[in-house]
């Protein structure tokens, strides 16, 4: 009879950017039930709101992720703006487009590295985290911050982004897109890469669906689901197509993620060569009244954005949900029947982000 036990994995862990933790009962080596803990982190945000104003909450709602700031902003100025009826100039809703890509570019290569570190592939997590460095000189030449970049305002945005700044954003991501295709290609067929992840953390289209999975989680089982098609800011005038796999497994995971670091680049080309002149904010008189949610494609799936306003400057209610706490129902069933030994792969074929997940 095999033996049982209970291992606990996190909060501190090597492969671990964030605090998750899970306790694993094992029977030997495989994993029969892992059981989540949330909240190990905890910063009260949301209660905020009844103590900064509307305005003031656009800069501590960016504040729940580093990774994922800009479209934390993004999500909750659309909920205010549809509440108060604003409407968001057109060159605005590029911008916030392009930014959004950066985002997603960023999170994305810093997900690449991690994953590598994880394999102990030091090499391509030197490589993804330099070319990250290439976005976040971006994000500091445009906005000002590389983490925190508060550029979000009710109405609009606040710095612009003129057509030299664009057309040298364009050149450094025609240089990026080459070397990338170069690191990506070694990476889905190196040995080692394969024979850890190929047919590893399966979840079937049928389990994504019923665990809510979201992100490329839920597209690399073959689920053709993207937020970004709803059109919000710009994306109604861009072409691109869901990216998705139906693999089901770590790889599939992996595929999509890498498949959407270039889609990034394109839609970033598409909105550069389509901006339209104009006005970048419009002003905003009053205080909201009113209740709306938006969802947005965070880098990591989609993500729910609830705001209830009482017609004072202070909200009754901001709420946020996180594709992490979407996708952890989903990492649990990948992680039963697996081997001891992938459990801490494919926690970070999820892309974990705790910082979202507890506010």
């Amino acid at each position: 009879m095999a033996k049982r036990s209970i291992v606990p994995f996190g909060p501190q862990h090597p492969v671990l950017p964030e605090p998750i933790h899970l306790d694993l009962v094992l029977e030997d080596e495989t994993v029969i039930e892992a059981v989540p803990s949330i909240g190990y982190v905890h910063r009260g945000l949301e209660s905020l709101v009844t103590k900064k104003d509307f305005n003031e909450m656009v800069y501590v709602t960016e504040r729940i992720c580093g990774i994922c700031s800009f479209m934390h902003g993004m999500g909750y100025c659309n909920a205010l703006e549809k509440i108060m009826q604003v409407e968001v100039p057109r060159r605005a809703d590029y911008l916030r487009t392009i930014w959004c890509e950066m985002s997603r570019l960023h999170s994305h290569l810093l997900w690449l590295g991690l994953l590598a570190d994880a394999f102990g592939f030091e090499a391509l997590f030197m490589q993804s985290w330099r070319l990250r460095e290439k976005i976040l000189d971006m994000f500091e030449i445009s906005t000002g911050g590389r983490v925190i970049f508060s550029v979000n305002k009710v109405g609009g945005v606040l710095k612009d982004m003129p057509s030299d700044m664009l057309k040298s954003f364009v050149s450094i991501l025609d240089d990026m897109e080459k070397e990338l295709k170069e690191t990506t290609t070694v990476f889905l067929n190196d040995f080692t890469v394969k024979s850890r992840l190929e047919g590893v953390g399966i979840i079937t289209k049928d389990d994504a669906i019923r665990r809510g999975a979201v992100g490329p989680m839920m597209r690399a089982s073959g689920i053709e689901v993207d937020m970004r098609k709803t059109g919000y800011a710009a994306y109604g005038d861009i072409d691109f197509e869901i990216i998705t796999s139906t693999e089901c497994d770590s790889l599939a995971r992996c595929k999509v993620r890498i498949g959407e670091i270039f889609q990034s680049i394109g839609i970033i080309r598409q909105a550069a060569a389509k901006i339209p002149q104009g006005e970048i904010s419009v002003p905003v008189k009053g205080n909201p009244d009113g209740e709306y949610f938006v969802r947005l494609e965070q880098p990591r799936g989609e993500a729910f954005y609830y705001v209830r306003a009482n017609g004072t400057k202070f909200l009754d209610r901001m709420r946020v949900r996180t594709p992490t706490f979407a996708n952890i129902p989903a990492m649990l069933q990948t992680l039963k029947g697996a081997q001891f030994a992938d459990v801490p792969l494919l926690i970070l074929t999820i892309d974990p982000c705790i910082s979202c997940t507890e506010r």
